[in-house]
């Protein structure tokens, strides 16, 4: 059984940043995507940003140039370090974890709000 717990969400004035993290426990493959997805209010979830377990990056083109997503293998721990954020950011950010075979498992999601 894998759990991720996400942390780092919070309130934030447009234009700051914050730094999301989310730590996988269990048993993890070495091979793999790990990734950070958002669903505002009223909308479906969408990505946001993933990375491979080699460093492979892929980002919503929303948050091209604002969010870096980076990832420490030794912690099985993923980040997104979020800048010159936006009102239209506010979401609940939700950390997965893809396995060989199509096995995905999800955090419980962690609240970002951005005021104007």
């Amino acid at each position: 059984q894998v759990q991720l717990v996400e942390s780092g969400g919070g309130l934030v004035q447009a234009g700051g940043s914050l730094r999301l993290a989310c730590a996988a426990a269990g048993t993890i493959f070495s091979i793999n995507t790990m990734g950070w997805y958002r669903q505002a209010p009223g909308k479906q979830r969408d990505l946001a940003a993933t990375i491979t377990s080699g460093g492979g990056t892929n980002y919503a083109d929303s948050v091209k140039g604002r969010f870096t997503i980076s990832r420490d293998n030794a912690k099985n721990t993923v980040y997104l370090q979020m800048n010159r954020l936006k009102p239209e950011d506010t979401a609940v950010y939700y950390c997965r974890l893809s396995l060989p075979g199509m096995v995905t498992y999800w955090g419980k999601g962690t609240l970002v709000t951005v005021s104007s």
